[in-house]
């Protein structure tokens, strides 16, 4: 299924350039793990981390993913008809072990961000050359939140990733159908509880209708988009492709949608009250810049700004 093709072009000649699998599956694992928050938006924990004697297994990576959800990643050269089942065996481990992977996190990352750790639907990342058919269509029916990572090696420094099939999983929350008249669903506590801060279903609740279809215009532009995947957090709603493109919330009182996307600000021209550069502000959300949309026309506005975060540029 991987039909990634590379080219090389000179004086307006188009050369394709040959990819191969990585040589050596170590080789492939070391480089993602060196730069994994780059090109995975993963923050790196550990790699082959032992599971003990009742699971019996090393997980290749554990990482921690730009929404605070634990994440399981596993590698293969080759095809991919491994690496699911694989996969899969480690998250009932994942799931007995919280304490222990949330103590790994404290001593990488440190207490704040272990106390956000978010497990009502961890993740799991399978790279491989390729993929088949059937892979991609089992993913439904797993019911698990995986990705399936495809990779090709161009040689000369040139290592190219592809998203090849998402699903969000089951978090177990409401099996509310989501539709544009209905797009967001329920939300629960970062540890599968009843947290005291409001969700991003409450703040929408609480929206007026216009502020709701202004949120369903957003919605449609951002999904009409090939590979943009919506996941719902417990204080946003994330759209991502391989790493976050687009994080929304709702501001009720001031009939605002907050949207932080993967812009560079100083490629942008701010406008008070519409863009700002939020990198030194902690607030909600992923993405360095952030737009506030009131209006139809602000929605227009934003339009070339959302385009080139889903396009990375």
């Amino acid at each position: 299924m991987n039909d990634l093709t590379l080219f090389r072009v000179t004086d307006g000649q188009a050369v394709k350039i040959p990819g191969t699998a990585v040589a050596l599956e170590r080789h492939l694992q070391t480089l993602i793990e060196r730069n994994m928050e780059a090109m995975l938006g993963i923050r790196f924990l550990a790699s082959e981390y032992s599971t003990g004697s009742r699971h019996r297994g090393r997980v290749d990576s554990l990482g921690l993913d730009e929404n605070s959800n634990p994440v399981i990643i596993e590698y293969k050269r080759s095809n991919g008809k491994t690496v699911i089942t694989q996969a899969l065996s480690y998250l009932s481990w994942l799931r007995d072990h919280r304490h222990e992977f949330e103590s790994l996190v404290k001593e990488r990352l440190g207490d704040e961000t272990a106390g956000t750790v978010d497990w009502s639907n961890p993740r799991l990342v399978c790279i491989a050359e390729d993929f088949t058919a059937h892979d991609t269509n089992a993913l439904d029916e797993i019911g698990r939140r995986i990705d399936l990572v495809s990779y090709r090696d161009f040689g000369e420094g040139l290592l190219a990733l592809q998203l090849v099939a998402s699903v969000t999983g089951s978090t177990a929350l409401s099996r509310t159908p989501i539709t544009r008249a209905n797009p967001i669903a329920p939300s629960k506590g970062p540890r599968g509880g009843i947290s005291t801060a409001k969700s991003v279903r409450q703040h929408y609740d609480e929206s007026p209708q216009s502020l709701r279809d202004l949120y369903a215009d957003l919605d449609a532009m951002l999904i009409s988009h090939a590979d943009v995947q919506k996941e719902f957090q417990l204080h946003y709603i994330a759209y991502r492709r391989i790493k976050n493109i687009a994080t929304v919330r709702f501001q009720p009182r001031s009939h605002t949608l907050v949207v932080r996307l993967a812009i560079d600000p100083g490629t942008v021209s701010l406008v008070e009250g519409f863009a700002r550069d939020v990198r030194k502000i902690g607030c909600l959300g992923t993405g360095s810049l952030e737009v506030r949309i009131r209006s139809q026309e602000d929605l227009a506005r934003a339009a070339e700004l959302i385009w080139r975060s889903v396009e990375g540029r």
